[in-house]
Protein backbone atom coordinates (compact mmCIF):
# COMPACT_ATOMS: atom_id res chain seq x y z
CA UNK A 1 0.00 0.00 0.00
CA UNK A 2 2.46 3.06 1.37
CA UNK A 3 2.53 5.35 3.62
CA UNK A 4 3.33 9.05 3.55
CA UNK A 5 4.32 12.02 5.84
CA UNK A 6 5.50 15.64 5.73
CA UNK A 7 6.48 18.41 7.89
CA UNK A 8 6.78 22.23 7.28
CA UNK A 9 8.23 24.26 10.41
CA UNK A 10 9.78 27.40 11.32
CA UNK A 11 13.12 25.28 12.43
CA UNK A 12 15.23 22.89 10.97
CA UNK A 13 12.81 19.67 9.97
CA UNK A 14 15.07 16.52 9.22
CA UNK A 15 14.41 15.07 12.42
CA UNK A 16 10.41 15.50 12.48
CA UNK A 17 10.61 14.13 8.87
CA UNK A 18 12.86 11.17 9.81
CA UNK A 19 10.68 9.54 12.64
CA UNK A 20 7.34 10.67 10.76
CA UNK A 21 7.89 8.80 7.83
CA UNK A 22 9.12 6.07 9.73
CA UNK A 23 6.20 5.58 11.55
CA UNK A 24 4.44 4.57 8.83
CA UNK A 25 7.00 1.76 7.90
CA UNK A 26 4.15 -1.18 8.30
CA UNK A 27 2.58 -0.14 5.05
CA UNK A 28 5.21 -0.88 2.80
CA UNK A 29 8.38 -2.91 1.98
CA UNK A 30 10.32 -1.92 -1.69
CA UNK A 31 10.75 2.20 -1.28
CA UNK A 32 11.88 4.32 0.65
CA UNK A 33 12.13 8.24 0.11
CA UNK A 34 13.10 11.36 1.66
CA UNK A 35 12.89 15.12 -0.18
CA UNK A 36 13.63 18.41 1.84
CA UNK A 37 13.97 22.10 0.97
CA UNK A 38 15.89 25.07 1.63
CA UNK A 39 15.94 28.14 0.63
CA UNK A 40 19.32 28.37 0.00
CA UNK A 41 20.42 24.93 -1.36
CA UNK A 42 17.01 23.89 -3.39
CA UNK A 43 16.03 20.56 -2.94
CA UNK A 44 17.49 17.43 -1.71
CA UNK A 45 16.38 13.79 -2.25
CA UNK A 46 17.00 10.69 -1.41
CA UNK A 47 15.78 7.04 -1.94
CA UNK A 48 16.29 3.39 -0.94
CA UNK A 49 15.21 -0.03 -1.26
CA UNK A 50 13.50 -1.47 2.06
CA UNK A 51 13.21 -4.75 0.49
CA UNK A 52 16.36 -5.92 2.58
CA UNK A 53 16.87 -3.39 5.26
CA UNK A 54 15.08 -1.14 7.56
CA UNK A 55 14.14 2.36 6.29
CA UNK A 56 15.73 3.77 9.79
CA UNK A 57 19.01 1.86 9.56
CA UNK A 58 19.23 3.33 5.56
CA UNK A 59 18.43 7.17 6.44
CA UNK A 60 19.98 7.27 9.97
CA UNK A 61 23.72 7.82 8.38
CA UNK A 62 22.74 11.17 5.95
CA UNK A 63 20.03 13.23 7.61
CA UNK A 64 22.10 16.08 7.95
CA UNK A 65 21.94 16.14 3.78
CA UNK A 66 18.02 17.45 4.30
CA UNK A 67 18.51 20.31 5.19
CA UNK A 68 16.04 23.30 5.52
CA UNK A 69 12.61 23.73 7.24
CA UNK A 70 10.07 21.64 4.88
CA UNK A 71 9.85 18.52 3.77
CA UNK A 72 8.01 15.14 2.33
CA UNK A 73 8.71 11.40 3.21
CA UNK A 74 7.43 8.01 1.88
CA UNK A 75 7.33 4.42 2.50
CA UNK A 76 6.28 3.01 -1.03
CA UNK A 77 5.24 -0.28 -1.86
CA UNK A 78 5.47 0.57 -5.23
CA UNK A 79 8.15 2.22 -7.36
CA UNK A 80 11.03 4.53 -5.99
CA UNK A 81 9.87 7.92 -4.89
CA UNK A 82 9.83 11.05 -4.42
CA UNK A 83 10.33 12.03 -8.14
CA UNK A 84 11.92 15.79 -8.66
CA UNK A 85 10.09 17.85 -10.99
CA UNK A 86 10.88 20.69 -12.62
CA UNK A 87 8.14 22.71 -14.64
CA UNK A 88 5.71 25.75 -15.58
CA UNK A 89 4.28 25.36 -12.19
CA UNK A 90 8.04 25.86 -10.74
CA UNK A 91 9.93 23.33 -8.94
CA UNK A 92 8.62 20.43 -6.45
CA UNK A 93 9.08 17.01 -5.27
CA UNK A 94 5.54 14.67 -5.24
CA UNK A 95 5.41 11.32 -3.35
CA UNK A 96 1.74 9.46 -3.66
CA UNK A 97 -0.20 6.48 -2.64
CA UNK A 98 -1.91 5.09 -5.27
CA UNK A 99 -2.84 2.39 -7.54
CA UNK A 100 -2.99 3.18 -10.95
CA UNK A 101 -4.62 0.54 -13.02
CA UNK A 102 -4.36 2.69 -16.08
CA UNK A 103 -1.07 3.48 -16.45
CA UNK A 104 -0.05 2.09 -19.78
CA UNK A 105 -2.93 3.79 -21.37
CA UNK A 106 -2.04 7.00 -19.54
CA UNK A 107 1.16 6.55 -20.30
CA UNK A 108 0.57 5.99 -23.93
CA UNK A 109 -1.47 9.30 -24.03
CA UNK A 110 1.44 11.28 -22.42
CA UNK A 111 3.92 10.31 -24.98
CA UNK A 112 1.38 11.10 -28.01
CA UNK A 113 1.22 14.75 -26.57
CA UNK A 114 4.64 14.94 -26.92
CA UNK A 115 5.83 14.13 -23.13
CA UNK A 116 8.36 11.46 -21.73
CA UNK A 117 8.77 9.48 -19.15
CA UNK A 118 11.82 8.64 -17.90
CA UNK A 119 12.07 6.65 -14.31
CA UNK A 120 11.16 2.96 -14.65
CA UNK A 121 11.72 0.12 -11.83
CA UNK A 122 11.31 -3.39 -12.49
CA UNK A 123 11.28 -2.63 -16.19
CA UNK A 124 7.52 -0.78 -14.84
CA UNK A 125 5.87 2.67 -15.44
CA UNK A 126 6.55 4.41 -12.41
CA UNK A 127 3.29 5.68 -11.53
CA UNK A 128 4.35 8.74 -9.63
CA UNK A 129 6.34 9.95 -12.27
CA UNK A 130 3.06 9.33 -14.79
CA UNK A 131 0.81 11.26 -11.58
CA UNK A 132 3.22 14.41 -12.20
CA UNK A 133 2.79 14.53 -15.97
CA UNK A 134 -0.70 14.99 -15.01
CA UNK A 135 -0.25 17.41 -12.69
CA UNK A 136 1.90 19.73 -14.75
CA UNK A 137 -0.84 19.42 -17.48
CA UNK A 138 -2.90 22.35 -15.45
CA UNK A 139 -2.67 25.77 -15.53
CA UNK A 140 -1.58 25.57 -11.68
CA UNK A 141 -1.66 22.65 -9.42
CA UNK A 142 -5.14 22.24 -8.04
CA UNK A 143 -5.94 21.36 -11.80
CA UNK A 144 -3.41 19.63 -12.30
CA UNK A 145 -4.58 17.45 -9.47
CA UNK A 146 -7.83 17.03 -10.90
CA UNK A 147 -6.22 15.93 -14.00
CA UNK A 148 -5.33 12.84 -11.33
CA UNK A 149 -9.16 12.47 -10.12
CA UNK A 150 -10.61 12.56 -13.29
CA UNK A 151 -7.51 10.04 -15.49
CA UNK A 152 -6.59 7.29 -12.94
CA UNK A 153 -8.35 4.71 -12.42
CA UNK A 154 -8.10 3.30 -9.08
CA UNK A 155 -7.03 5.72 -6.40
CA UNK A 156 -4.28 8.37 -5.52
CA UNK A 157 -3.51 10.78 -2.51
CA UNK A 158 -0.09 12.74 -2.52
CA UNK A 159 1.60 15.23 -1.31
CA UNK A 160 3.62 18.04 -2.99
CA UNK A 161 6.65 19.53 -2.08
CA UNK A 162 6.49 23.31 -3.85
CA UNK A 163 9.19 26.03 -3.04
CA UNK A 164 5.88 27.82 -1.29
CA UNK A 165 4.69 24.47 1.61
CA UNK A 166 3.45 21.52 1.16
CA UNK A 167 0.33 20.77 -0.97
CA UNK A 168 -1.76 17.79 0.18
CA UNK A 169 -4.54 16.16 -1.73
CA UNK A 170 -6.69 12.85 -0.66
CA UNK A 171 -7.93 10.63 -3.25
CA UNK A 172 -11.08 11.37 -4.78
CA UNK A 173 -13.09 9.18 -3.04
CA UNK A 174 -11.01 9.30 0.10
CA UNK A 175 -9.98 5.68 -0.08
CA UNK A 176 -6.93 6.53 2.07
CA UNK A 177 -6.47 8.53 5.00
CA UNK A 178 -4.73 11.51 5.23
CA UNK A 179 -4.38 13.79 8.62
CA UNK A 180 -3.28 17.16 9.57
CA UNK A 181 -1.38 18.13 12.53
CA UNK A 182 -0.25 20.94 14.34
CA UNK A 183 2.50 22.19 17.23
CA UNK A 184 3.77 25.59 17.94
CA UNK A 185 5.65 26.65 14.99
CA UNK A 186 4.89 23.44 12.44
CA UNK A 187 1.97 21.53 10.43
CA UNK A 188 2.54 18.05 9.90
CA UNK A 189 0.60 15.61 6.90
CA UNK A 190 0.70 12.09 7.42
CA UNK A 191 -1.08 8.48 6.13
CA UNK A 192 -1.00 7.41 9.97
CA UNK A 193 -2.25 9.55 13.16
CA UNK A 194 0.41 7.51 15.35
CA UNK A 195 3.20 9.62 13.51
CA UNK A 196 2.36 12.57 15.53
CA UNK A 197 1.88 12.46 19.34
CA UNK A 198 5.69 11.78 20.25
CA UNK A 199 6.53 14.08 17.87
CA UNK A 200 4.65 16.65 19.69
CA UNK A 201 2.05 17.27 17.00
CA UNK A 202 -1.64 17.17 17.81
CA UNK A 203 -4.32 16.02 15.16
CA UNK A 204 -6.14 19.01 14.27
CA UNK A 205 -8.21 17.43 11.34
CA UNK A 206 -9.15 14.65 8.61
CA UNK A 207 -8.89 15.89 4.91
CA UNK A 208 -11.72 14.82 3.02
CA UNK A 209 -12.53 12.88 -0.49
CA UNK A 210 -10.84 15.46 -2.82
CA UNK A 211 -9.46 17.69 -0.52
CA UNK A 212 -6.62 19.62 -1.08
CA UNK A 213 -4.41 21.94 0.88
CA UNK A 214 -1.89 24.19 1.40
CA UNK A 215 0.29 23.83 4.69
CA UNK A 216 2.73 26.18 5.93
CA UNK A 217 5.03 26.34 9.20
CA UNK A 218 2.25 28.93 10.52
CA UNK A 219 -0.87 27.54 9.28
CA UNK A 220 -3.03 25.41 6.45
CA UNK A 221 -5.30 26.94 3.47
CA UNK A 222 -7.66 25.22 1.87
CA UNK A 223 -7.51 24.95 -2.21
CA UNK A 224 -10.44 22.51 -2.89
CA UNK A 225 -13.24 21.65 -0.98
CA UNK A 226 -14.15 18.02 -0.66
CA UNK A 227 -16.03 15.44 -2.56
CA UNK A 228 -19.59 14.69 -1.09
CA UNK A 229 -18.99 11.09 -1.24
CA UNK A 230 -16.31 8.89 0.43
CA UNK A 231 -15.52 5.21 0.02
CA UNK A 232 -12.75 4.78 3.19
CA UNK A 233 -11.34 1.14 2.85
CA UNK A 234 -12.77 -0.79 5.61
CA UNK A 235 -9.63 -3.14 5.22
CA UNK A 236 -7.68 -0.13 7.12
CA UNK A 237 -9.43 -0.66 10.63
CA UNK A 238 -9.56 -4.20 10.36
CA UNK A 239 -5.81 -5.22 9.09
CA UNK A 240 -3.04 -2.19 7.69
CA UNK A 241 -3.57 0.54 10.05
CA UNK A 242 -1.63 0.76 13.11
CA UNK A 243 -4.03 0.24 16.62
CA UNK A 244 -2.84 3.64 17.85
CA UNK A 245 -3.52 5.99 14.26
CA UNK A 246 -7.09 7.12 13.76
CA UNK A 247 -9.02 7.76 10.37
CA UNK A 248 -11.30 10.28 9.91
CA UNK A 249 -12.22 10.35 13.78
CA UNK A 250 -11.98 6.59 14.36
CA UNK A 251 -9.50 4.93 16.10
CA UNK A 252 -8.08 1.43 14.95
CA UNK A 253 -7.99 -0.31 18.21
CA UNK A 254 -11.48 0.49 18.83
CA UNK A 255 -12.93 -0.26 15.96
CA UNK A 256 -11.13 -4.05 16.13
CA UNK A 257 -11.82 -4.19 20.17
CA UNK A 258 -15.51 -3.14 19.61
CA UNK A 259 -15.77 -5.91 16.72
CA UNK A 260 -14.42 -8.71 18.84
CA UNK A 261 -16.54 -7.46 21.90
CA UNK A 262 -19.92 -8.18 19.73
CA UNK A 263 -19.04 -11.39 18.39
CA UNK A 264 -17.99 -12.25 21.91
CA UNK A 265 -21.20 -11.26 23.39
CA UNK A 266 -23.10 -13.23 21.04
CA UNK A 267 -20.79 -16.60 20.47
CA UNK A 268 -22.24 -19.60 22.57
CA UNK A 269 -18.91 -21.65 21.97
CA UNK A 270 -17.32 -22.84 25.38
CA UNK A 271 -13.85 -21.94 25.28
CA UNK A 272 -10.76 -21.97 28.09
CA UNK A 273 -9.51 -18.57 26.69
CA UNK A 274 -9.15 -16.32 24.03
CA UNK A 275 -6.19 -15.20 21.38
CA UNK A 276 -5.20 -12.94 19.27
CA UNK A 277 -2.76 -14.00 15.74
CA UNK A 278 -0.22 -10.91 16.00
CA UNK A 279 -0.03 -8.12 15.37
CA UNK A 280 -3.67 -7.40 13.91
CA UNK A 281 -5.73 -9.83 15.73
CA UNK A 282 -4.61 -9.01 19.21
CA UNK A 283 -7.17 -5.86 19.29
CA UNK A 284 -10.13 -7.94 18.50
CA UNK A 285 -9.21 -11.02 20.89
CA UNK A 286 -9.14 -8.93 23.40
CA UNK A 287 -12.37 -8.05 22.93
CA UNK A 288 -13.80 -11.24 22.21
CA UNK A 289 -12.45 -12.37 25.24
CA UNK A 290 -14.21 -9.42 27.13
CA UNK A 291 -17.45 -9.67 25.37
CA UNK A 292 -17.60 -13.77 26.10
CA UNK A 293 -16.19 -13.79 29.80
CA UNK A 294 -13.31 -15.57 29.05
CA UNK A 295 -9.22 -14.05 29.76
CA UNK A 296 -7.19 -13.15 27.50
CA UNK A 297 -4.03 -15.58 26.81
CA UNK A 298 -0.78 -14.75 24.57
CA UNK A 299 -0.66 -18.87 23.72
CA UNK A 300 1.44 -17.46 20.51
CA UNK A 301 3.84 -14.83 20.60
CA UNK A 302 5.48 -13.00 17.62
CA UNK A 303 9.21 -13.32 17.08
CA UNK A 304 10.08 -9.47 15.79
CA UNK A 305 14.05 -9.45 16.30
CA UNK A 306 14.82 -10.75 12.66
CA UNK A 307 11.26 -11.90 11.46
CA UNK A 308 8.79 -8.70 11.60
CA UNK A 309 7.90 -8.86 8.13
CA UNK A 310 5.94 -11.50 6.51
CA UNK A 311 5.61 -9.88 3.31
CA UNK A 312 8.68 -8.75 2.58
CA UNK A 313 10.37 -11.49 0.11
CA UNK A 314 9.10 -11.24 -3.29
CA UNK A 315 7.60 -15.05 -3.74
CA UNK A 316 4.88 -16.14 -1.89
CA UNK A 317 6.73 -19.54 -0.81
CA UNK A 318 9.35 -17.46 0.89
CA UNK A 319 6.61 -15.25 2.40
CA UNK A 320 4.99 -18.36 3.72
CA UNK A 321 8.14 -19.36 5.42
CA UNK A 322 8.48 -16.46 7.26
CA UNK A 323 5.29 -16.06 8.09
CA UNK A 324 6.02 -19.12 9.98
CA UNK A 325 9.64 -18.87 11.10
CA UNK A 326 7.97 -15.66 13.17
CA UNK A 327 4.42 -17.19 15.11
CA UNK A 328 5.80 -19.34 18.03
CA UNK A 329 3.11 -21.10 19.80
CA UNK A 330 3.81 -21.67 23.56
CA UNK A 331 3.13 -25.16 24.25
CA UNK A 332 2.99 -24.98 28.07
CA UNK A 333 -0.20 -22.37 27.26
CA UNK A 334 -1.70 -24.13 25.23
CA UNK A 335 -2.24 -27.89 26.33
CA UNK A 336 -5.42 -29.50 27.01
CA UNK A 337 -6.90 -26.29 26.35
CA UNK A 338 -10.00 -25.29 24.06
CA UNK A 339 -8.85 -21.90 22.30
CA UNK A 340 -10.15 -19.76 20.52
CA UNK A 341 -7.77 -17.45 18.00
CA UNK A 342 -9.05 -14.36 16.57
CA UNK A 343 -7.45 -13.03 13.32
CA UNK A 344 -7.69 -10.29 10.74
CA UNK A 345 -9.02 -12.52 7.57
CA UNK A 346 -8.50 -15.60 5.91
CA UNK A 347 -6.75 -14.95 2.21
CA UNK A 348 -5.22 -18.22 0.81
CA UNK A 349 -5.72 -20.22 3.76
CA UNK A 350 -2.07 -22.13 3.23
CA UNK A 351 -0.46 -19.68 6.14
CA UNK A 352 -3.34 -20.28 9.28
CA UNK A 353 -3.99 -24.62 7.98
CA UNK A 354 0.15 -24.69 8.90
CA UNK A 355 -0.43 -22.72 12.26
CA UNK A 356 -3.84 -24.87 13.12
CA UNK A 357 -1.88 -27.65 12.33
CA UNK A 358 1.00 -26.77 14.93
CA UNK A 359 -1.36 -25.83 17.54
CA UNK A 360 -3.09 -29.87 17.50
CA UNK A 361 0.44 -30.76 17.67
CA UNK A 362 1.35 -28.38 20.94
CA UNK A 363 -1.38 -30.09 22.71
CA UNK A 364 -4.31 -27.82 21.72
CA UNK A 365 -7.61 -29.77 23.06
CA UNK A 366 -9.67 -27.67 20.34
CA UNK A 367 -8.95 -24.92 17.66
CA UNK A 368 -11.56 -22.65 17.08
CA UNK A 369 -11.28 -19.04 14.86
CA UNK A 370 -13.25 -16.44 14.23
CA UNK A 371 -12.58 -13.78 12.01
CA UNK A 372 -12.81 -9.98 12.04
CA UNK A 373 -14.17 -9.30 8.50
CA UNK A 374 -16.20 -11.52 6.17
CA UNK A 375 -14.79 -13.93 3.91
CA UNK A 376 -12.58 -12.09 1.09
CA UNK A 377 -14.36 -12.72 -2.09
CA UNK A 378 -13.26 -10.07 -4.07
CA UNK A 379 -9.47 -9.06 -4.70
CA UNK A 380 -9.32 -4.99 -4.72
CA UNK A 381 -9.25 -2.63 -7.26
CA UNK A 382 -8.80 0.34 -5.56
CA UNK A 383 -5.84 -0.09 -3.34
CA UNK A 384 -2.09 -2.03 -3.77
CA UNK A 385 -3.30 -4.52 -0.79
CA UNK A 386 -1.98 -7.99 -2.10
CA UNK A 387 0.14 -9.16 -5.00
CA UNK A 388 -2.58 -11.62 -6.09
CA UNK A 389 -2.89 -11.91 -9.70
CA UNK A 390 -6.22 -13.84 -9.70
CA UNK A 391 -9.22 -14.07 -7.66
CA UNK A 392 -8.29 -18.01 -7.88
CA UNK A 393 -5.95 -17.16 -5.33
CA UNK A 394 -8.86 -16.52 -2.22
CA UNK A 395 -9.86 -19.30 -0.72
CA UNK A 396 -13.38 -19.02 -0.97
CA UNK A 397 -12.96 -18.58 -4.71
CA UNK A 398 -11.76 -21.92 -5.27
CA UNK A 399 -13.88 -23.55 -3.26
CA UNK A 400 -16.83 -21.65 -5.48
CA UNK A 401 -15.53 -22.86 -8.58
CA UNK A 402 -15.42 -26.68 -6.92
CA UNK A 403 -19.16 -26.15 -6.02
CA UNK A 404 -20.66 -24.32 -9.02
CA UNK A 405 -17.26 -25.27 -11.73
CA UNK A 406 -17.31 -21.38 -12.34
CA UNK A 407 -15.50 -19.03 -9.51
CA UNK A 408 -18.23 -16.59 -10.18
CA UNK A 409 -21.05 -18.33 -10.36
CA UNK A 410 -24.09 -17.69 -7.71
CA UNK A 411 -21.20 -15.22 -5.64
CA UNK A 412 -23.80 -13.15 -4.18
CA UNK A 413 -25.39 -15.88 -2.61
CA UNK A 414 -21.97 -16.81 -0.39
CA UNK A 415 -21.47 -13.24 0.24
CA UNK A 416 -24.90 -13.19 1.75
CA UNK A 417 -24.27 -14.32 5.29
CA UNK A 418 -28.23 -15.78 5.48
CA UNK A 419 -27.78 -18.05 3.08
CA UNK A 420 -27.10 -21.64 2.82
CA UNK A 421 -24.28 -20.97 0.45
CA UNK A 422 -22.95 -18.87 2.48
CA UNK A 423 -22.75 -21.32 5.52
CA UNK A 424 -21.40 -24.02 3.29
CA UNK A 425 -18.51 -22.17 2.05
CA UNK A 426 -17.40 -21.05 5.84
CA UNK A 427 -18.03 -25.03 6.84
CA UNK A 428 -15.79 -26.14 3.99
CA UNK A 429 -12.73 -23.13 4.96
CA UNK A 430 -13.28 -25.00 8.23
CA UNK A 431 -12.83 -28.53 6.75
CA UNK A 432 -9.66 -27.49 5.00
CA UNK A 433 -8.25 -26.02 7.72
CA UNK A 434 -8.83 -28.22 10.33
CA UNK A 435 -10.51 -26.00 12.76
CA UNK A 436 -13.01 -27.19 15.42
CA UNK A 437 -15.49 -24.16 14.66
CA UNK A 438 -15.21 -21.29 12.52
CA UNK A 439 -17.02 -17.18 11.95
CA UNK A 440 -16.65 -14.51 10.49
CA UNK A 441 -17.93 -11.08 11.01
CA UNK A 442 -20.71 -9.94 9.20
CA UNK A 443 -20.44 -6.66 7.05
CA UNK A 444 -23.21 -4.78 9.12
CA UNK A 445 -20.74 -6.14 12.17
CA UNK A 446 -17.72 -4.17 10.74
CA UNK A 447 -19.72 -1.34 9.86
CA UNK A 448 -20.59 -0.66 13.31
CA UNK A 449 -17.48 -1.81 14.78
CA UNK A 450 -16.32 1.30 12.68
CA UNK A 451 -18.69 3.60 13.51
CA UNK A 452 -18.78 5.38 9.79
CA UNK A 453 -21.87 5.75 7.80
CA UNK A 454 -22.25 2.81 5.70
CA UNK A 455 -22.17 4.84 2.69
CA UNK A 456 -18.71 6.27 3.23
CA UNK A 457 -17.18 2.87 3.81
CA UNK A 458 -15.69 0.39 0.93
CA UNK A 459 -16.88 -3.12 1.53
CA UNK A 460 -16.17 -4.09 -2.03
CA UNK A 461 -13.62 -7.38 -0.89
CA UNK A 462 -16.44 -8.52 1.04
CA UNK A 463 -19.74 -7.76 -1.53
CA UNK A 464 -18.00 -6.27 -4.55
CA UNK A 465 -20.49 -3.03 -3.85
CA UNK A 466 -18.78 0.12 -3.85
CA UNK A 467 -20.00 3.64 -5.01
CA UNK A 468 -17.11 3.93 -7.46
CA UNK A 469 -17.56 0.59 -9.17
CA UNK A 470 -15.44 -0.89 -11.84
CA UNK A 471 -18.01 0.12 -14.21
CA UNK A 472 -18.11 3.14 -13.46
CA UNK A 473 -14.57 3.43 -13.81
CA UNK A 474 -14.17 2.00 -16.99
CA UNK A 475 -16.51 4.63 -18.68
Amino acid sequence: MGGFFGTISKRECATDLFYGTDYNSHLGTRRGGLATYDSKKGFMRGIHSLENAYFRSCFEGELDKFTGNAGIGIISDTDAQPMLVNSHLGRFAIVTVARVNNAEALARKCLDEGMYLTEFSSGRINVTELISLLIVKGKDFVEGIENVYREVKGSCSMLILTEDGIIAARDAWGRTPVTIGVKDGAMAVTSESTAFPNLGFETCGFLGPGEIVRLRADGMEQLRAPNPRKQICSFLYIYYGFPTSCYDGRNVEEARFTCGKEMGEKDDIEVDCACGIPDSGIGMAVGYAAGHGVPYMRTVAKYTPTWSRSFMPSFQAARDLVAKMKLIHNSDMLRGKKILFCDDSIVRGTQLRDNTKQLHDSGAKEVHMRIACPPLVFGCPFLNFSASKTELELITRRIIEEFEGDMNKNVDKYTDASTPEHKRLVDEIARRLNLDSLKFSTIEAVVKSIGLPREDICLHCFDGSSAYTLEQENK
